[in-house]
């Protein structure tokens, strides 16, 4: 018998009333596919005590990836939830519950099988560096930190040297092309020592089989608001002058001027990737750069704007949160201080080559990322802004629904016409309204910075400068529109 603190994904009926014999509803945590139960039902379960939601988008029982996907936005606290496990179609059964573990039958199409057979194959190549001889060029990789005044968070990589040249608005899209598979082809280097230090406070960890390293710092002495140095040693790896390898990171924690957050998604609501196909976000990357692409029209206003706030020098921190992999974070940071974009601490996936065209559990990676983010500032409200085109909007609702003194707004750019999203968006707002919270829709930025006017979030006084960058965005790229 399951435990009663496990969550519940009930997709059918028969699903519904085989658990209702099994255990004490009003003990529970039930996600519902839409339509499955009547009004009544739900006030009388909701009276009982029992948690639960009903899902803006209906669920196939006998669709694998549906099953996944609605699975990594109702697993609670452990990781874990209980699952329908339907019959195949062909059959007629009544409907069981399974832990989430249990295989899901699945038919992959032809495409998706070669795919990741080619991804398993590249992946298998790539050589991982285990104690590198005394010598050896290596690089470190430190990511920007967040943190409070206690604590710190923050991210590296070690690799073997690599010669990333910096590339240019002339490159080539074969350039780019080149550039893009030197990092994601790079050599990690695993099972490093590393030693982070900051105002007395030192830690020791060890990189992972993907050369990733974290530190989650408790500081002995308060820090102040402003950008922090960590100091970085790998004693073990000796570089050809003798000494060990040493770098810094760097680490924020946000002013006391501050008065919410900012939390931003990248693919296709920053910058332009075409992140729902696959295939055109590969050959995007590859054919591009920071210098050639572009982002969304009026971003850059909006963001300095909410970085502004309405008082105008808030500086209100901003985070994003991307499915894209750490292999980018460069080119990313690049692109944002290009175009003037407020720059913060990014949140990548860690990919391997096969994983780059599947971006599998993509609404996991950001739901862990933002409940990191929202851990480390508890007094702080947050303004999350994503896109309508995969999981965010579902996604934030989730944080809402775990968090919903932690949001202060939501901003989804509308990319999607499909009436039957434009319906699931729809139950998504009606149900984020009922906490106090809005969840807007937004064919552009002009609209979301004049909403945010409205609302106290900006200065009424920059909104001509939102449309003025809006509209310098439209005479350089005229083909391009969004948030």
């Amino acid at each position: 018998m399951p435990q009663t603190a496990m969550p519940f994904l009930v997709l059918t009926r028969a699903g519904f009333d085989d658990i209702a014999r099994r255990v004490d509803l009003g003990k529970t945590s039930l996600f519902l596919n839409p339509g499955l139960l009547t009004e009544d039902e739900i006030a009388r379960l909701r009276e009982s005590g029992a948690a639960l939601h009903v899902m803006a988008t209906a669920v196939d029982p006998g669709n694998a990836r549906e099953v996944q996907q609605a699975l990594l936005l109702t697993r609670g606290e452990t990781g874990s939830a209980w699952v329908e496990h339907a019959a195949p179609r062909a059959q007629v059964s009544t409907a069981k519950m399974q832990p989430a573990s249990a295989p899901v039958t699945s038919t992959t199409p032809l495409s998706r099988r070669l795919a990741r057979t080619a991804g398993q194959l590249a992946s298998g190549a790539l050589r991982r560096l285990r104690a590198p001889e005394r010598g050896r060029a290596l690089m470190a990789v430190p990511y920007l930190g967040f943190g409070n005044g206690r604590r710190i968070w923050l991210k590296g990589r070690l690799l073997d040297e690599i010669g990333f040249r910096e590339q240019t608005v002339a490159d080539s899209g074969w350039a780019n092309l080149v550039a893009l598979y030197q990092r994601l082809e790079s050599d990690e280097v695993a099972d490093a020592r590393v030693v982070a230090s900051l105002g007395g406070t030192s830690a020791e960890t060890r990189t992972d089989d993907g050369g990733y390293f974290s530190f989650d710092l408790e500081l002995g002495s308060e820090l102040a608001p402003g950008r922090h140095r960590v100091e970085l040693c790998f004693p073990d790896n000796i570089q050809a002058d003798g000494q060990p390898l040493r770098a810094h990171a760097e680490a924020i924690v946000p002013a006391a001027t501050a008065r919410f957050g900012i939390i931003s998604d990248i693919d296709d609501t920053v910058l332009w990737t075409n992140v729902t196909n696959k295939l055109n976000m590969a050959l995007m990357l590859a054919r591009t750069n920071h210098h050639t692409r572009k982002p969304f029209k009026g971003v850059a206003g909006f963001y300095r704007a909410l970085r502004d706030g309405a008082g105008g020098s808030e500086d209100n921190p901003m985070f994003y949160v991307s499915s894209s992999p750490w292999h980018l974070y460069g080119p990313l940071v690049d692109f944002l201080a290009l175009q003037e974009i407020p720059l913060g601490p990014l949140l990548l996936r860690e990919l391997s080559v096969r994983q780059v065209l599947k971006l599998n559990q993509h609404g996991n990676h950001k739901l862990e990322q933002i409940e990191r983010i929202l851990g480390f500032y508890p007094d702080l409200r947050f303004v999350l802004i994503g896109d309508s085109g995969e999981q965010d909007p579902e996604i934030y609702a989730e944080v809402v629904r775990r968090h919903p003194r932690a949001v202060r707004m939501i901003y989804i750019r509308n990319v999607n016409p499909d009436p039957a999203r434009i319906d699931a968006l729809d139950r998504l707002i009606e149900e984020v309204s009922a906490t106090g919270i809005q969840l807007v829709l937004c064919p552009d930025s002009v609209f979301a910075a004049a909403h945010a006017a409205a609302e106290g979030l900006i200065a009424v006084d920059r909104l001509p400068s939102v449309r003025m960058d809006k509209r310098d965005d439209d005479s350089a790229a005229p083909a391009m529109t969004g948030l």
